[in-house]
């Protein structure tokens, strides 16, 4: 009975060491956080998920105005609009780059005729077009165009329209809307950008040296008929001016290079195309329209009766065609000081040195062709195209303006200053 009975504890330790011990875990204890990450893996692999593609969910900016994204992704994810993306990075539109109308400056709604421009300059110029209309100047034909004073000129401003590209085809004659898309755009960046007008130094002589307008000296005594008086006022006024423009040529670059015998013959066979340039280019406002007024001084103009009444109405008729051209070519100052120079470089008189003389007009024609380039970036050569037909023009006008002054000297008509006599009897041609 002892052994049976010490033995049976002894039978229970063997059993308890030779099996596995297991311990339930408490009935209210959570798993380990060690265990929940293993089982959230297992069942995110993508082997156990079939998951959808869905399409890109696009934010917005919060209608609050606190600048909040809408949305559950992080910023990096998000895929904006472009307003929306400008609004959530703190940018507006009002800061992006915009293109301006090369008219007046202000914001340009396209491209229009041709150039980038504004509605405001757009309806303008169709309109002008439409109309036929025939502006005049009551200043110098320079007058600043720009947003504010827009509509302060629109002769100015109609020139301007036609200087900076605006094509008279693109608009339709029928009043029908659309225009006729048939002509070529400009390119939307300007091209390169040439010499600076500054950096012209023939302009920048030829602008510091032209004659300034002129004023009727007292008429001479004794002369008391209207038409006598005025002739007499014309008579003194080509004479000051020829003055001025002797002391203008000698100061372009380049002319003094020339014997002063082919100085004097460049003078005296242009001098009457140099003076009927700058007289149609001061008169130039309102020459389509029937109302040219030839600007020969500060103080005195003459209309077409005017003209007429004194005899010089061939002069009135060639100028006029001068100034026409002009206005087509909606030329501007320093491009026609330039073509004042051209003018005197390019004579037919016969000179003695022709090398000196070529090297003169080919440096006036670069200056030319520089300034229009700067002038007018997008039509530059169509432009210089019709600064060059106003040669032809102002050989006629010269033939009228010798011919009538010979005819007055010749008849005694008025007293004219010796200086004015010479120039008018040689005859290099």
């Amino acid at each position: 009975m002892m052994s049976a009975v010490s033995g049976e504890p002894l039978l229970r330790r063997v059993k308890q060491e030779t099996e596995p011990q297991y311990s339930p875990p408490e009935p209210h204890q959570p798993p380990h956080a060690s265990q929940l990450h293993q089982r959230t893996l297992q069942m995110m692999q993508p082997s156990e998920l079939d998951l959808e593609t869905k399409e890109e969910v696009k934010f917005c900016v919060s209608p609050s105005g606190d600048g909040g994204i809408v949305g559950n992704a992080s910023p990096e994810q998000q895929h904006c609009s472009s307003t929306t993306a400008a609004a959530a990075s703190g940018t507006r539109d009002d800061d992006a780059p915009r293109r301006l109308c090369l008219v007046c400056g202000d914001v340009a709604s396209g491209f229009h005729y041709g150039v980038a421009s504004c509605e405001a300059c757009k309806a303008f110029f169709k309109r002008t077009i439409q109309g036929n209309i025939e502006y005049t100047c009551p200043a110098s034909n320079e007058c600043e165009i720009n947003k504010r004073r827009r509509k302060a000129c629109q002769a100015c401003r109609f020139r301007k329209c036609l200087r900076t590209g605006m094509l008279r085809e693109g608009v339709r004659l029928d009043r029908v809307r659309g225009g006729r898309q048939k002509y070529r755009r400009a390119p939307d960046q300007p091209p390169p950008p040439r010499a600076q007008l500054d950096d012209i130094k023939v302009l920048e002589a030829l602008m510091s040296y032209e004659p300034e307008l002129l004023t009727c000296a007292a008429p001479p005594a004794g002369v008391t008929e209207p038409g006598a008086k005025t002739l007499a006022l014309l008579a003194d006024l080509y004479d000051r001016e020829l003055v001025g423009v002797i002391g203008w040529a000698k100061q372009i670059p380049g002319f003094t290079d020339l014997q002063l015998n082919d100085q004097m013959r460049l003078l005296q066979s242009t001098w009457a195309e140099m003076l009927s340039l700058m007289l149609a280019y001061r008169s130039m406002a309102g020459a389509g329209g029937g109302a040219l007024r030839l600007r020969f001084a500060a103080d005195l103009a003459l209309d077409e009766k005017q003209a007429r009444d004194l005899g010089a109405h061939d002069i009135y008729t060639q100028v006029a065609g001068v100034a026409k051209r002009l206005e087509c070519a909606s030329a501007m100052r320093e491009e026609c000081y330039l073509l004042k120079a051209l003018v005197l470089a390019n004579s037919e008189a016969r000179i003695d040195e022709h090398a000196p003389l070529r090297r003169f007009r080919d440096h006036i024609l670069a200056a030319l062709n520089d300034a229009a380039h700067v002038l007018r970036p997008y039509n530059a050569n169509a432009s210089l195209q019709q600064l060059l037909l106003v040669l032809p023009a102002l050989r006629l006008a010269d033939v009228a303006v010798r011919r009538f002054w010979t005819a007055t000297h010749r008849d005694k008509r008025v007293p004219m200053n010796k200086l004015f006599v010479e120039m008018l009897e040689a005859c290099l041609r």
